[in-house]
């Protein structure tokens, strides 16, 4: 439902459909369509004179029960892509996975309560690894796109939603999982706060949890002993409905305004304010939304735009520069599709170069994948299921080994793995742990760097999946076997720190002992190994 003061915004910004099929290698042009209508429109504080909200419905996950063919799969193993040797069978399909400080991954299931863990499995391998159910998600929570982050104590926040059990509702509703107890507590939204919904969250340097209200101006800090929240965000140009969240390597948080676009803003978490970041030069939205902020481990911002342009921010000297543009597909001359990223994922690899999923208007299909190297966009080989897919549906997540792993929410989970070189510009480096280890012990490390370059996995708003603090990775000489010990306690959350940092670890009682070595791994990059002994 509308509110009244924009009924007659609806046909002054309706939309032309530019429909698009096949699979072709995108070309390179300069033509831009026109997008896609949206009939769904949400009633929504956001909606200031200047705004118009435009959502798609919630699909069902694309393709379930789409057939693989062997030449699909051929293509996709030949360019680097492979399939998990099994998948649960999710109810509604898979949705955000979050990679844990154990170094499991957690899968929400599609508009359900149902958690899942992937476990990798004795020789540290993602594809071959084992599935077990979580505890669910308190009764009435089923998010879909929603806050998420983990916490510096290793719990993992989850926030809001655009939907609750695939109804639109822009919900208050809130959880925490506490790993070691397999439990969720709820956690009720800021008060005063009629909506969350599809918000932004990032953790700051200091450890602290924020979220942005979908709707307002206004953000909100997390006190976790209270499950209290404060609100903060004076400055805000404008709502933060549809945009992304960076984190800086000077402590301070980067958004490209949707709403008063070109403009641009930083928070600062030490006078809790915003300040403008300077005039975005080319239009990076469209449909009002916008693609994956990506910090790069060179300190610049690339913001791929729904637009099919984008812009690169640089962080050392608060400039702006125009990025390159994403290519055409799908036919020739005026018939001719902008590839863009009106939402979609990125994730950094382990060379400083940057995966993103593009797709032609607003949530049409085919998806494509690009690698971004910080001048030129490539076009790489995809996974199978991406003819049927749109930027939106696609989450990318950097597992420890340096491989990503993509959902699309088919059954069709797959991992890359192909020539991705690793900068060791980049490493965590400890400076300080125990060489002998008890099993079921906890310890303290400190390092530098443990926190990495980058969040690393970015989204256009409503998918966090961060991956910027330290996992311990222990393997046994004698047998190969490979253990990931519980990281937390985190004493910083910054990125492309120099400081030396600390965190705690928790020896498994089921380790192997003997000889082993240990390494500490940070977006995907371990560390030199330090050898240790575990009794």
């Amino acid at each position: 439902m509308l509110r009244p003061s924009l009924t007659l915004s609806i046909a002054a910004a309706a939309l032309v459909m530019a429909g698009c099929s096949g699979g072709n290698t995108p070309m390179q042009s300069g033509v831009t369509p026109s997008l896609p209508a949206s009939s769904h429109v949400v009633e929504s504080d956001r909606a200031l004179p200047r705004f118009l909200r435009l959502v798609h419905t919630p699909p069902r996950p694309p393709a379930i029960h789409h057939k693989i063919t062997a030449a699909e799969r051929a293509r996709a193993l030949g360019g680097g892509w492979q399939p998990l040797s099994s998948v649960p069978s999710f109810p509604n399909g898979p949705q955000t996975e979050i990679l844990m400080t154990d170094g499991t991954v957690l899968v929400f299931d599609y508009c359900g309560t149902n958690v899942y863990k992937l476990t990798p499995d004795q020789n540290g391998n993602y594809v071959t690894g084992t599935w077990s159910s979580l505890a669910s998600l308190p009764s009435t929570y089923a998010p879909l796109y929603f806050a998420s982050a983990i916490l510096p104590d290793g719990k993992l926040m989850v926030n809001g939603g655009e939907y609750n059990f695939c109804n639109g509702a822009e919900t208050t509703l809130g959880a925490m999982y506490d790993p070691v107890a397999n439990s969720w507590t709820s956690v009720a939204g800021p008060s005063g706060w009629g909506r969350i919904g599809d918000a932004q969250s990032v953790i700051l340097p200091n450890g602290t949890y924020m979220i942005g209200n979908c709707c307002t101006t206004f953000q909100a800090l997390f006190t976790e002993s209270s499950l209290s929240w404060t609100q903060v965000g004076n400055g805000k140009d404008d709502t933060n409905s549809e945009e992304g969240w960076t984190l800086l390597p000077n402590g301070n948080m980067l958004t490209a305004d949707v709403g008063s676009e070109p403009n641009s803003e930083y928070y600062n978490p030490s006078t809790e304010t915003w300040q403008t970041a300077g005039t975005v030069p080319v239009n990076l939205t469209s449909g009002f939304e916008i693609g994956p902020q990506t910090l790069r481990p060179d300190g610049t911002v690339w913001i791929a735009g729904a637009s099919g342009l984008s812009a690169t921010y640089n962080s050392k000297n608060g400039s702006w520069a125009q990025g390159p543009t994403f290519p055409t597909c799908c036919g020739t001359g005026s018939k001719a599709q902008q590839l863009d990223v009106a939402d979609g994922p990125s994730s950094v690899m382990t060379n400083g170069e940057v995966m993103v999923i593009a797709s032609p208007g607003l949530y049409n299909a085919p998806a494509y994948a690009f690698v971004y190297n910080g001048k030129k966009l490539k076009n790489i080989p995809a996974p199978p299921n991406f003819p049927n897919d749109s930027s939106y549906n696609v989450r990318l997540l950097t597992l420890p080994t340096g491989q990503i792993l993509e959902d699309d929410g088919s059954l069709d989970m797959e991992v890359y793995n192909k020539g991705i070189k690793t900068s060791t510009s980049y490493a965590p480096k400890i400076t300080s742990v125990p060489t002998t280890l008890t099993h079921g012990t906890t310890y303290t490390l400190k390092g530098k760097n443990l926190n990495g370059e980058t969040q690393e996995n970015f989204y256009g708003d409503d998918v966090q999946q961060a991956t910027n603090f330290p996992l311990v990775r222990i393997t046994n000489n004698a047998s190969g076997h490979v253990v990931y010990a519980r990281t937390h306690g985190f004493s910083f959350m910054g990125v492309a720190s120099k400081k030396s940092v600390s965190a705690m670890f928790d020896v498994p009682s089921t380790i192997q002992t003997g000889a082993s070595s240990l390494v500490v791994v940070t977006n995907g990059i371990a560390s030199k190994a330090v050898s240790v002994t575990v009794q």
